[in-house]
């Protein structure tokens, strides 16, 4: 039965104000992080790992945490609002559960789970890259504790996977290389970090809940357990090469180019991870959302102009792409999962 903010008792403020954040220091979690402190509506409070040596923007609570002590979770989450979850691929298994049991043994009545990839909806998708069945269970717990989830559907980060090497987005910057997936024109869904960082803000500045039976205004109570849609471009491997070739001033002749097909890539990265070898992940992950027959596009769900979110530009996100290459090089976990 929808809630109405009349019907709450009295003092109830109809925002999110407290909201806390697993990974604030991370690739994305940074992003929503600094988008939420730019608002100024809400409190943002970081767990980390005790001794952690990140550096987090100046207005950040820090609440040192530890995993192995349930209770240190649980007293960090005491009197949020809303608990945001950004974690890399290479942590624990068990994490995300340990952290969403603390989120409702705290009370924490609203969760936005591990999740910043494509549709939901699309079973089929999830099941190919093998991220789905693990998002659904990740949702399914928090139901089955009692609280409500809001997923981020994003699409690949644009920025992020231009940089991340080969087996993205098919770019070697090292080598001048790129590798085409079939022709190289199939369209998918991307946004950069800082779109979804906005996205994000934009859906925990609304109102909590509708004042009345009257009001019909968005509030985040309309976007519980389902997913925020947003996309910064819809565009091809081609697309991407051409602004590539825009922003480094460079022609097809400073180019070397390969051509493979996107069932053998997925087969190969499939069979790797199969193997126990996890390097394959990516390519598999990469490869599926360009099947031609089934791509990974979000385009006709997304919300951007409900939401109010900007148009970017395409050459100016792929120099924030390139500087990030040498960022993640640095970071060889990530590249390695």
């Amino acid at each position: 039965m929808l809630k109405y903010a009349r019907s709450q008792p009295v003092g109830f403020k109809n925002a999110i104000e407290r909201v806390a954040i697993v990974g604030a220091g991370g690739t994305i979690g940074s992003h929503i992080t600094a988008a939420l402190l730019q608002t100024g509506k809400h409190s943002v409070k970081a767990l980390t790992r005790k001794g952690s040596s990140n550096t987090l923007p100046d207005g950040v609570l820090v609440a040192p945490i530890d995993y192995n002590d349930q209770a240190s979770i649980v007293a960090a989450l005491k009197g949020q609002q809303l608990f945001i979850i950004t974690m890399a691929p290479t942590a624990p298994r068990d994490t995300h559960s340990k952290l969403v049991q603390a989120a409702a043994e705290a009370g924490v009545p609203y969760v936005m789970p591990n999740h910043y990839a494509g549709d939901i909806d699309n079973i089929k998708l999830g099941e190919d890259t093998l991220l789905g069945p693990v998002a659904k269970a990740n949702r399914d717990e928090i139901e089955r504790l009692g609280m409500q989830w809001i997923a981020v559907c994003c699409g690949f980060w644009y920025d992020y996977s231009l940089a991340g090497g080969e087996a993205r987005f098919g770019f070697d910057f090292d080598k001048r290389s790129l590798t085409i997936y079939d022709d190289g024109n199939t369209k998918i869904s991307t946004s950069t970090l800082s779109q979804v960082g906005r996205a994000v803000a934009k859906v925990l500045s609304l109102k909590e809940l509708p004042d009345d039976e009257n009001d019909k205004s968005l509030t985040l109570s309309g976007f519980l357990n389902k997913g925020v849609y947003l996309k910064s471009f819809v565009l091809s491997q081609n697309d991407m090469f051409e602004s590539v070739k825009r922003v480094t001033g460079t022609s097809d002749a400073d180019w070397t180019v390969t051509y493979e097909s996107t069932k053998k890539r997925y087969e190969d990265g499939l069979a790797q991870v199969k193997s126990g070898n996890m390097a394959g992940f990516g390519k598999l992950l990469y490869a599926r959302a360009f099947y031609p027959e089934e791509p990974n596009d979000i385009l006709a769900k997304a919300q951007n102009e409900l939401l109010g979110l900007p148009d970017e530009s395409l050459d100016e996100s792929t120099k924030v792409g390139i500087d990030l290459v040498e960022v993640l090089q640095r970071r060889v976990e990530r590249m390695a999962a």
